[in-house]
Order: structure tokens, then C-alpha cells, then sequence
């Protein structure tokens, strides 16, 4: 199997994971207890070890295929939607890394529930949410950034009179929106968020 299909494969994978995953991250929007109850519903789909597994090989999988292309790709790539699509790829590798890296630490070492708090408490503590908002949100939209130039360069057909490439544009406008609405939720704003002594520990507080 080529290096390509490897990492469209996992891809797929990993897509349908992150998809629940920020479906999880919106419903915050309404309150931290619908988002904890949504998560209740979809941990059983993806928190057991088959599917850990088999994520865990997709991610290994998309961070290695991916480190590749880029090699391969950086040289040539010019225009906008084709940097977009090897750039977010690399920030999405890093991100990988080190969030599944911090999952782990979390639930095997410090024994916390890697819930809505463990997600959050970096997000609504100063000065670690200097790093924390631009790293998440720079996260969901490379994740939609890396769709987006996929869906630019590959898909041929127009929608509404849009080519591909302002379908792409579209996408854009829409995870810009979408990513101000999770922050919305994930910070509480208006209603704040109150962390939990357990979980302040994490950021020393």
C-alpha cells in the first residue's frame, strides 16, 4: 500500500474521532454538564481497547506518513491551498504528540478523569491560556484548514456556483465561526468556569 493510502486511510479514522470529539467540545455551549453527558454517551464507542487501538495505530500512522509527504511536498507546494494542506498536516502532527502524549499522562499517571475540567484548566488560568487558546484553536483549525485544501484540490465539481477552491474558502469562514463558538463553551464565557482543586494541581495554581 502506498505512503498516500496509508495516510488517507488513517485519516478517515481519525477524522471520524475528532468529529465526535468536537461534537463532545460544542455541546460545553450549552453547559459543562451537557458537555460531560455527551462525553458519558460517546466514551463507550471509542474508549475501550479495540478502538483505542486502532486509533492510537492511526494516529502513529498519520504522524509518520505525514512527516514524509511534507519532506516530499514543502519543495514544490506554492499556492495557498497547497501550503495550507502540508502546513496544517505538520501542526497536527505536533499537536498529535503532544495531546495524546498529555491524555496518557493524564489518565495513567496523575489518575484523573480526562474530562471536560482536565481539557479546560490551562484554558481559564492566566497566564497559561496564552498558550493554551492559540494552541487548541490553531489545533481545530489546521484540522479544517487541512480538510478544507483536501476538498480545493481534489474535489472537481462546482456547489452553488462556488469551484472548489471557494468551497474551500467556505469551509474556512465556517470552522473560523465554529472554533469561536467552542471557545465560547470551553471558556465559559459570561458564566465562567469554576476548575476543581484536582485539576488546578495540573497547572499549579
Amino acid at each position: 500500500m502506498s505512503l498516500k493510502k496509508l495516510h488517507y486511510i488513517s485519516g478517515i479514522i481519525i477524522t471520524f474521532f475528532i468529529g465526535l470529539h468536537l461534537f463532545n467540545h460544542f455541546m460545553s455551549i450549552i453547559s459543562i454538564d451537557q458537555h460531560i453527558h455527551t462525553m458519558n454517551m460517546l466514551r463507550p464507542i471509542y474508549r475501550n481497547v479495540a478502538v483505542e487501538s486502532i486509533l492510537i495505530m492511526a494516529v502513529l500512522t498519520q504522524i509518520i506518513s505525514g512527516l514524509k509527504l511534507f519532506s516530499k511536498k514543502r519543495k514544490w507546494a506554492a499556492k495557498f491551498f497547497d501550503k495550507l494542506q502540508i502546513y496544517s498536516g505538520l501542526y497536527l502532527a505536533m499537536f498529535f504528540i503532544i495531546h495524546v502524549g498529555a491524555v496518557f499522562v493524564g489518565r495513567l499517571v496523575l489518575k484523573l478523569d480526562t474530562n471536560f475540567y482536565f481539557g479546560v484548566a490551562g484554558i481559564n488560568t492566566f497566564p497559561l491560556n496564552l498558550f493554551f487558546i492559540p494552541y487548541y484553536g490553531l489545533a481545530i483549525m489546521a484540522f479544517f484548514g487541512h480538510i478544507a485544501s483536501v476538498h480545493a484540490l481534489k474535489i472537481k465539481v462546482k456547489v452553488l456556483g462556488l469551484t472548489p477552491k471557494k468551497q474551500g474558502v467556505v469551509i474556512l469562514i465556517i470552522a473560523s465561526i465554529f472554533t469561536l463558538l467552542i471557545f465560547y463553551g470551553l471558556t465559559g464565557y459570561l458564566r465562567g468556569v469554576g476548575i476543581p482543586h484536582k485539576y488546578q494541581l495540573i497547572t499549579n495554581q
